[in-house]
């Protein structure tokens, strides 16, 4: 019954918002496409631009649609522009849960009382969102952890019940995902399937709080000492799948100019800053906070640690290969010495390309592509733009974008955003070009031949006594392989010699009968005349 309501309810949207309008565009002709036809007449929001419905309308449809639309916002080398952006304005925000119940999911979890566990409790929650909400609180030290007394942290409580929730609108998108791929004449190419078992996974990881926690966790190790960015410090003995408990962090959202620049933060120099731990986490560390929107971006105001930037919300994360890397690291520098061959050569090499391709065609696309963006001054040049119109061109030619590198292209277009609202005038090519050569430098040539070199010194330094015993037993093998092979060749000879001596006595047993019986019919036609 539960489903059938939810159905009811999203057919209602469909037709609210004129989707079903939308959707009569892109289908094959058949009976699915008429069917809807009385569910896109007299629509009450058909004078809406197509983006703008498609956003309200999840917006409509609860928290689980919200974020896959947030999501789906990701896939610029898949959705039109208009669209793409009309996604990326979905704000997950939604009223919290009883503090009764927050209550009881805490002690539930830690097993103890919240009174043993903190001094202080804010039963009220100063963030709600559609997966889970947070809380602030005062520890209390005790005799395993007394460094714990009166420090300041914040809860993540997961929502109840959210995971039955998830699955229900999950199972409902993979089925609309089916209908799509069947039915519309982009369905292939969209690969709507794929891109909602995309979703179910991450959706799935942003459940486990543990997963979040070691993201937190990963990325504080990887800037421990740093000067230009603060992350909280996880509390591992206060963590579970559904709690969450970390440092507290005091700051500034980065979204408040005005506040930042009447405390005297340096904006411009934040917005390098910014944009240099962006990219030093995915080429340096190879592993980045992929959620860096202004909500999850504080700026710290003590004395101590006054102008850094300060990380949260560590749910979504993304990881770069080598590979990845020096893809991104090469286009990025062909693109700037406007060497659209390399570039071309570079999608056949990574082999995303069918490798029939030819490097001339997509080297005019390409070209067709960046030549705009050189009559620009560098500093008006957004990389992230650059990376979304590769994506695009590159899917004429059934390029597979790897979902690590959209998610990258996601960030990236954040990064870059923020970064020019505190800098107009922000060259990002010339913050970023540093860090990319520094890569390179690491990659190529004798200092990254010796880097590699050290890194694998202690696997070899395991490896190199054990080398005359892995010989000898090598030889012992090959003597025992040869004798093997001796006795076979032997084996072999003698089966051919019994082969032959058979055929031998055969044919002698079988020419003395042939004989003594030409003797014995001639001895009986003799004897019979």
């Amino acid at each position: 019954m539960q489903k059938v309501k939810r159905i009811s309810r999203i057919f209602y949207i469909l037709w609210r918002y004129d989707l079903f309008g939308l959707l009569r565009k892109v289908l094959k002709p058949g009976l699915f496409s008429v069917l809807i036809i009385p569910f896109s007449i007299f629509s009450p929001s058909r004078d809406l631009a197509r983006g703008q419905r498609i956003r309200l309308a999840l917006e409509s449809l609860g928290p689980v649609f919200i974020k896959f639309g947030q999501v789906l916002s990701t896939r610029r080398d898949l959705l039109p522009e208009d669209i793409a952006d009309e996604l990326a304005k979905l704000q997950d925000d939604v009223p919290p849960f009883s503090n009764e119940l927050s209550r009881e999911i805490i002690e539930k979890a830690l097993q103890l009382p919240i009174d043993e566990i903190f001094k202080s409790f804010d039963a009220t929650p100063i963030a709600s969102a559609s997966i889970a909400q947070v809380h602030f609180a005062v520890l209390k030290g005790n005799s395993k952890y007394p460094e714990w007394e009166g420090k300041h942290v914040a809860i993540k409580v997961l929502r109840p019940n959210i995971l039955g929730v998830i699955e229900s609108d999950l199972a409902l998108m993979h089925s609309i995902a089916g209908l799509i791929e069947k039915f519309s004449y982009d369905g292939k190419r969209l690969k709507p399937k794929e891109v909602v078992a995309g979703f179910d996974t991450t959706i799935h990881d942003e459940l486990d709080l543990l997963r979040e926690a070691a993201n937190c966790s990963q990325l504080r190790r990887n800037f421990e000492g740093s000067n230009k960015i603060i992350i909280p410090e996880v509390y591992w003995d206060l963590c579970h799948t559904n709690v969450m408990v970390m440092e507290r962090m005091y700051g500034i959202s980065i979204a408040r100019l005005d506040d930042l620049k009447a405390a005297g933060v340096d904006l411009k120099m934040l917005a390098v800053d910014g944009v240099e731990v962006f990219f030093t986490q995915a080429f340096s560390h190879g592993f980045f906070h992929a959620d860096m929107h202004p909500g999850n971006i504080m700026v710290s105001l003590d004395p101590q640690t006054f102008g850094r930037l300060i990380s949260l919300d560590f749910g979504i994360v993304g990881t770069l290969s080598e590979l990845d890397k020096n893809y991104l690291v090469q286009n990025f520098l062909a693109f700037f010495n406007r060497d659209y061959h390399r570039v071309a050569a570079l999608h056949i090499e990574s082999g995303w390309v069918p490798p029939e391709t030819k490097v001339e065609e997509l080297e005019g696309a390409v070209r067709a592509v960046c030549e705009p963006y050189f009559d620009r001054p560098l500093k008006d040049i957004s990389l992230g733009i650059v990376l979304m119109r590769l994506f695009q061109t590159s899917r004429r030619f059934k390029v597979e974008i790897q979902p690590q590198l959209t998610l990258l292209q996601k960030t990236l277009l954040n990064v870059e955003g923020l970064g020019r609202q505190l800098d107009p005038d922000l060259d990002l090519w010339k913050t970023v070009k540093p860090i990319m050569q520094t890569w390179m430098n690491q990659q190529v040539g004798f200092k990254g031949f010796w880097e590699k070199l050290k890194s694998e010194a202690p696997q070899w330094a395991q490896k190199l006594p054990t080398i005359p015993r892995l010989i000898t037993t090598y030889l012992e093998l090959e003597v025992q392989a040869q004798k093997q092979n001796q006795l076979q060749e032997i084996k072999n000879l003698l089966e051919k010699q019994n082969r032959f001596n058979f055929h031998t006595n055969f044919v002698s047993i079988f020419g003395i009968g042939a004989v003594l019986g030409a003797v014995i019919t001639y001895f009986l036609l003799t004897m019979s005349r």
